[in-house]
This record gives structure tokens, sequence and C-alpha cells, in this order.
């Protein structure tokens, strides 16, 4: 994992690389004594991991993280403040761990930030192999995954719904659910399965979809919202 320490304090910098340096698959590629130093290098220098403190001169820690709005590096705050914390889990870090930083306290936090890193990579498989093969009728046919607008149950049958046509395919809906990739569809009815990126407009509740209307039962709904990330 490229790290990247940044701290206005010297002395915390030299202890926090000290730990990082004990972590085999750690690479400290650099560290910054301000908040906007960080942002110049990331504009120019893939990172994997911010080691990241709060309270800085100039901008702070926080303010960093907000304005990290393209593929954001893994983060985790290392602060002698513990009144940020709320804020901090809000913009969905990795950890936050208050001063004085020790090594099992540090080593619990890598572990987090390595099972994110590697969740992502695994999502970035899924997207890269962006098809999957269905059998129509008596031809199989490969169908590319963002070619999906949803996907409707239909007695022994689950129509898969693309801009041009539908396909008719001989499953359940719960055997399609775990063949499409959550991280790009979502149930959201007993008979219906959305691409989330397809999603036009909401109406009393109800998803448009390519002019379609798409009922939402009760029990998707709150899931449904956290995945829309509605501003």
């Amino acid at each position: 994992m490229n790290t990247l320490i940044i701290d206005d304090n010297k002395i915390a910098r030299a202890t926090t690389r000290q730990l990082a340096d004990r972590v085999s698959d750690l690479t400290v590629i650099g560290e910054c004594s301000s908040a906007m130093d960080a942002y110049n290098l990331l504009l120019t220098q893939p990172v994997d991991l911010l080691l990241l403190d709060i309270e800085m001169p100039g901008m702070t820690g926080l303010e960093l993280t907000k304005n990290l709005f393209n593929k954001r590096p893994v983060i985790i705050f290392i602060t002698s403040k513990r009144e940020y914390a709320v804020d901090a889990f809000d913009l969905n870090v990795a950890d936050y761990i208050v001063k004085p930083l020790t090594g099992s306290r540090f080593i619990q936090a890598i572990d987090k930030a390595r099972d994110i890193l590697e969740s992502n990579k695994e999502e970035v498989k899924i997207k890269e192999d962006e098809f999957i093969f269905i059998r129509d009728s008596n031809i199989v046919r490969r169908l590319k995954l963002d070619k999906i607008l949803y996907a409707e149950a239909m007695g022994d049958y689950v129509k898969l719904y693309t801009p041009e046509r539908f396909y008719a395919v001989h499953t359940t809906l719960k055997a399609a659910e775990e063949r499409l990739p959550p991280s790009n569809f979502l149930r959201v009815h007993r008979s219906f399965m959305v691409a989330i990126d397809k999603i036009d407009r909401v109406e009393s509740g109800v998803l448009i979809v390519n002019g379609k209307p798409i009922p939402v039962a009760d029990a998707y709904r709150n899931t449904l919202n956290k995945r829309m990330n509605i501003l």
C-alpha cells in the first residue's frame, strides 16, 4: 500500500513512520506537514492510504478529505482530538485513532484499510469483467452488464431489459441476484432488480428507469435510499 503521512508535528510524523516501516506491505512514499501540500501531491501521485492528522494550519484533515473527490485514498485519521470522530466517520474513513499512537492500535487500523483496498480491487475486477452469459431460448448470448436496465420476475422466467429489447431467461430472480454484481444492481421488490446507475428519478416512491415505473417494496426502501446517496 503506497502510504502518505500528513501531520504538522514533526515528532508525530516520525512516530507514525516508525510504525509504518514495520508493516511489510506499507510503502511510505512521503510525508507532508500540511494538508495543502498533501492535496497538491495527490493531484500528481497515486496513493492508496493516507495517515492523516486533523487539526493543521491552513486546511484541516477533514477539509482535505472533503476535497478529494476522484479516487480518494483510504484514510486513517490519527489525531489528539476525540471530538471529530463523528464527522470523520461520516466521511467513510477506515479508522480514527486518538494519540498517543500505539503499535497494536496502528496494526488494527491498517488491517481495516487493507480489507477496504482488497474489497475495492474485487469491485474493479467485476467492472472489468462487464458481461454475463445468458441462455435466451436456445441461444447462449453474451450480455454486457452496463446494458441491463432492470430485471423483472415473470413466473418461471426473468426478463432482463436493455434499452433495445428484453431477454427472457429461464431462472429465478434470486439466482439472477446472485449472478449480478451487488455493486451495480439492487433488489427493490420481490419481482424487480434495478441497475443503480440507470435510475432516472424517483416519483412518489416509484423508480423511473428508462421511462418504466418500478415499484419499491417497503422492505427494500432503506437500503435503496442509502445506495442512492441522495444529496
